[in-house]
């Protein structure tokens, strides 16, 4: 027997992470706006903010009002190529149905009905272009094409399917039923007579009846999708910008990448500060002269008239590295001289390789003077 008292003071524990809870992406939550180089990358892979509402709504408001101006130019070509046809039945009784004749006069039927569609094709197809231009801008990009084998994933499947995006069509979709429903009812509720007794009617009545109810409908329809695909452009704008937003992670990831890891950059710069200190440390034995401070600051100076038109700072250095600066001049016999204005000037505005500014040539003038006339090379 289990008891009771003992079962229920056990104690349960649930492990979660509250990493599910966040949004989506590596490093929390996505609150930083989209870098430049990620909104590039996103329009080279064919994401971009665009509303297949404002392409329909705009195509479908094009289609009606080139119906309605070509309505009769329409009711005329249908009524000729109908009484072409009709007027030779007789005509198709007493000859023969053979294969060319019956493919010529299809041929032509077809040919008749393509031409007759080509301003609505030619209209469709410049509405397209320039909605998706307007929306989009022009870049052509085929990564949208290649095959990806995520799309493949049914758990991802079923995560669009229940997506924010599927539930705001799914309502957009709602909205157009409604929509056509009303205005189709609005519209036919004084016609509903005329469309009952439409079979007392001639065929080009008819014909002109049935055109303007649906040009009638189908240009009210449009309006109102306009007005549905503005807010759905809105929408999808908006959700572009918060799907492009990034993480604190990713933002520090895009610039490492952009500008380099500071770690790696560290290691580079330290290795390029070694190899000077080597070059500088090489060349350090043909100065003329050591200036120091005495003690925290030591530049080395030459002066070759052949190559410079001033003295040069062939070495510098602070601490340790003036002490190294120091023995290596012991070693090579080159004086030192001690002037603690003219060593913190030289080490804090003259660049190794660098001539000395023109300021400084009296007193560095004097300090080699000094160092040639010891040396006896005055």
């Amino acid at each position: 027997m289990i008891h009771k008292e003992k079962f229920f003071n056990k104690d349960f524990r649930f492990r979660y992470d509250l990493q599910l809870f966040a949004k989506d992406g590596n490093g929390g939550e996505k609150t930083e706006e989209p870098t430049g180089k990620k909104l590039s990358e996103a329009r080279k892979n064919g994401q971009v903010a665009k509303s297949m509402e404002v392409t329909t709504a705009a195509a479908l408001l094009v289609f009606f009002l080139t119906l309605k101006n070509y309505v009769g130019y329409l009711g005329n070509r249908f009524l000729t190529i109908y009484n072409s046809i009709f007027s030779r039945i007789s005509d198709f009784a007493n000859m023969d149905f053979t294969l060319p004749y019956v493919c010529s006069l299809l041929g032509n039927c077809i040919s008749f009905i393509i031409m007759t569609a080509l301003p609505f094709y030619i209209f469709s197809f410049v509405t397209n272009f320039i909605t998706q231009l307007v929306q989009v801008k022009w870049r052509v990009t085929f990564e949208p094409m290649k095959p990806k084998f995520s799309k493949f994933n049914p758990i991802s499947g079923v995560k669009r399917l229940f997506s924010k995006t599927k539930i705001v069509q799914l309502l957009i979709s709602i909205a157009k039923v409604i929509v056509i429903t009303y205005v189709v009812y609005d519209c036919l509720k004084d016609k509903w007579a005329m469309v009952l007794n439409m079979y007392s009617y001639t065929l080009p009545q008819a014909i002109e009846l049935i055109g303007t109810t649906v040009i009638d409908v189908g240009i009210r329809i449009s309006v109102i999708f306009i007005f549905i695909a503005a807010i759905d452009w809105k929408y999808q704008k908006w959700k572009f910008h918060e799907d492009m937003k990034m993480t604190k992670q990713e933002v520090k990831d895009e610039y490492k990448n952009a500008e380099g890891d500071p770690k790696i950059k560290g290691q580079q710069r330290a290795r390029m500060q070694q190899a000077a200190q080597r070059r500088m440390m090489s060349a350090l034995p043909q100065a003329d002269v050591v200036i120091t401070n005495p003690t925290h600051l030591a530049v080395a100076i030459l002066y070759d008239k052949s190559k410079y038109e001033a003295p040069v700072v062939i070495a510098k250095g602070a601490d340790y590295l003036a002490a190294r600066i120091k023995n290596v001049a012991r070693e090579n016999d080159i004086e030192i001289v001690e002037n603690k204005p003219l060593a913190r000037m030289l080490y804090h505005n003259v660049d190794v390789g660098m001539q000395i500014p023109p300021e400084l040539y009296q007193t560095v003038a004097e300090v080699l003077a000094y160092v040639y006339n010891i040396k006896g090379k005055l």
